[in-house]
C-alpha cells in the first residue's frame, strides 16, 4: 500500500471533499432512504460544515496517498452543556469520516482517528465523541474496534 500522509485541507480542496461527501450520501441514502443524492446537497453540505468547523475550533484533515486524496474527516473542538462535569464537558468530536470506497479497509480511517484523538490529547481534553447512523454497521464496528463506546442514543420517529 502507497505511504498515507494527512494534511489539514485547503480552500482548493473544496471539490475533493465535496466528491468524497457526495458519495458518502450516496452510499447512506441506500443504508437509511432519508439521503439527498444530488451533488447539490454534497456542495451545500460542504459550505455549512466549513462555517460550523470555523465556530468551533475545527477543520478538515485529509489523507492523502500518492498525492491522491482518498479519504476526510472533519475534526472540532467542542463544549457540552453545563450539567457535564468539568473534567469531560470539553472535547474531541468527529463531525465526519469519509474513505472513499476503493480505500476502505485498508487502515485510513483508524489512521485519521488516531489524528482526531492526537489532536484532542493536545488540546487538554479527555473525551472524543463520533456519530454514526445505526444502519451503518461497518462505521460503528469500525469505532467501537477503535474503543468508542456508546453514550448518546438518538431516536427518530416519522409522522
Amino acid at each position: 500500500m502507497p505511504s498515507i500522509t494527512l494534511r489539514t485541507a485547503l480552500p482548493a480542496d473544496r471539490g475533493t471533499v465535496v466528491e468524497l461527501i457526495h458519495q458518502l450520501n450516496v452510499f447512506e441514502a441506500d443504508l437509511v432512504g432519508d439521503r439527498r443524492r444530488d451533488y447539490a446537497a454534497a456542495e451545500e453540505y460542504y459550505d455549512e460544515l466549513m462555517q460550523r468547523l470555523s465556530r468551533r475550533n475545527g477543520r478538515i484533515i485529509l489523507a492523502e496517498a500518492e498525492g491522491i486524496v482518498v479519504a476526510a474527516m472533519g475534526f472540532s473542538l467542542d463544549q457540552d452543556a453545563a450539567y457535564v462535569i468539568d473534567d469531560v464537558r470539553n472535547h474531541g468530536t468527529v463531525t465526519d469520516l469519509i474513505v472513499h470506497s476503493d480505500w476502505r479497509a485498508r487502515g485510513i480511517g483508524q489512521m485519521l482517528l488516531n489524528e482526531a484523538e492526537r489532536l484532542t490529547k493536545e488540546a487538554g481534553h479527555k473525551r472524543l465523541v463520533i456519530g454514526a447512523l445505526v444502519a451503518n454497521e461497518r462505521a460503528e464496528r469500525t469505532y467501537r474496534a477503535f474503543g468508542f463506546e456508546p453514550y448518546v442514543s438518538i431516536l427518530s420517529k416519522e409522522l
